[in-house]
């Protein structure tokens, strides 16, 4: 965009000055002038706009989180001043935790239970404001196995410095072993 912007920039400031500089002909008609005026009003904005759109809109449908039903699914709820964390399909809920798969798109629904907050994890390269009656759906996917520290990124009161959070990328077998613990340890608290 920034590239786009510096040529529409050098462009209008080359007609600027070409239109300063210019001599008017005798014969100049006012239907001249206004033929400029509509080639740098319209036609101008409208190739710059196509431009960026034929790069943007692609990019943003890949960028977009379209959840695949067979995919893990795990709602986020952020509260004043903790995460609630369950994952949908299975008995286990957890406080500032997240437990996901390497090299899995995860997807996450995110919800706020009070005032605005942002699910940030800034070394995954995900960050996304949640709004009080709103969900919002987003595609978390860790290339390597590791601890990974994520942070509410938006001011939501006098906690908010300690809304932290872990997310925790497993290899896929080991994954498996902490998802089957998880439901043993559940099935034990409920009998």
């Amino acid at each position: 965009m920034l590239a786009v912007a510096t040529l529409v920039l050098l462009g209008v400031v080359a007609l600027w000055l070409y239109a300063i500089k210019r001599r008017p002909r005798e014969n100049d008609a006012l239907s001249e002038s206004y033929s400029w005026l509509w080639r740098g009003a319209l036609a101008l904005p409208l190739a710059c706009i196509t431009v960026l759109l034929a790069f943007g809109i692609p990019a943003g449908q890949r960028m977009a989180a379209f959840a695949d039903s067979n995919a893990l699914q795990i709602d986020v709820t952020g509260h004043q001043w903790y995460w609630q964390v369950k994952y949908r399909g299975y008995a286990i809920e957890m406080t500032n935790e997240l437990h996901i798969p390497v090299a899995t798109a995860v997807y996450l629904n995110l919800r706020s239970a009070d005032v605005i907050h942002s699910f940030w994890v800034p070394r995954l390269g995900v960050k996304l404001d949640m709004l009080p009656g709103r969900t919002n759906l987003l595609k978390l996917e860790a290339s390597e196995a590791g601890v990974y520290r994520g942070q509410c990124a938006e001011y939501c009161g006098l906690g908010h410095a300690h809304m932290q959070f872990t997310v925790k990328a497993y290899d896929k077998e080991a994954f498996l072993q902490w998802l089957n613990a998880q439901q043993r340890e559940e099935r034990r608290a409920d009998d």
